[in-house]
């Protein structure tokens, strides 16, 4: 863990950090991907940047709502500090609206759109896992492995390293079938088929994940849903392949 980075009389919060760095390495990503599968780099560059964009206002902003009590004598506190205070879920949708109408007004094809920004949102979730590894808000079960980590004086899984190994693997995946057009598998299916099916697996890892009231992972259940659906996909999209 390291929550922040001390600079002489100055402490910089290590997640705030990743996030800027991500943000630049998602972007960057997602350039180097149009340009690999030979798509209007710009537009969608420019798609990337206005989910990014949108997402975080919409997170920002739907945390403040939820919590209105504690920013209404305090305005400032909205606009500053952003190290902490976001809704998860509400930028991921903002996001996703932003993308979809951005890419319709641009008449962007759906799948090599889907495949290019496939790379962008590996970032992002290794950025997020990295965050949270420096900082310390999520953490592994116990577990008495070479390669544990001491948290909390506790010996556990280092689920946040799980995750980055998954995103790389996962990456690795897609530039395979990026190279090779013709492949029956598109990318962007097989890198969420592939990333989930490793979130499954080190989800069970974690022991603050959500459960439902029969002691569910409420996450592998939605990674496991999100997998089979990949699947489905996939296998239909090599019938019509073959059918060609």
């Amino acid at each position: 863990m390291l929550p922040t980075l001390n600079i002489g009389p100055l402490a910089i919060p290590t997640g705030g950090l990743v996030y800027i760095l991500g943000i630049w390495l998602t972007l960057f990503a997602v350039e180097k991907a149009a340009g690999l599968l030979e798509l209007r780099i710009n537009d969608v560059y420019n798609l990337a940047t206005v989910a990014l964009a949108v997402g975080f206002v919409t997170a920002r902003l739907a945390f403040v709502v939820t919590y209105w009590s504690a920013y209404e004598d305090n305005l400032l506190g909205i606009v500053w500090p952003l190290n902490a205070g976001f809704n998860v879920w509400a930028g991921l949708m903002g996001g996703v609206a932003a993308g979809f109408f951005y890419g319709r007004a641009k008449r962007l094809e759906p799948d090599s759109t889907l495949d290019a920004l496939a790379p962008g949102l590996l970032v992002a979730l290794m950025t997020v896992s990295l965050a949270d590894m420096l900082a310390g808000p999520g953490y592994g079960t116990e577990a008495d492995l070479l390669w544990s980590v001491n948290l909390f004086g506790i010996q556990r899984h280092p689920v946040q390293l799980y995750e980055l190994l998954i995103g790389a693997v996962t990456l690795l995946a897609w530039l395979y079938l990026a190279r090779r057009p013709h492949h029956p598998a598109q990318p962007f299916l097989a890198a969420v088929a592939i990333y989930r099916a490793g979130r499954l697996f080190v989800d069970t890892f974690r022991p603050t994940a959500w459960l439902t009231a029969s002691g569910y992972h409420i996450l592998q259940i939605i990674a496991l849903i999100i997998l089979l659906a990949a699947l489905f996909l996939l296998g239909r999209r090599a019938k019509i392949v073959e059918l060609d």
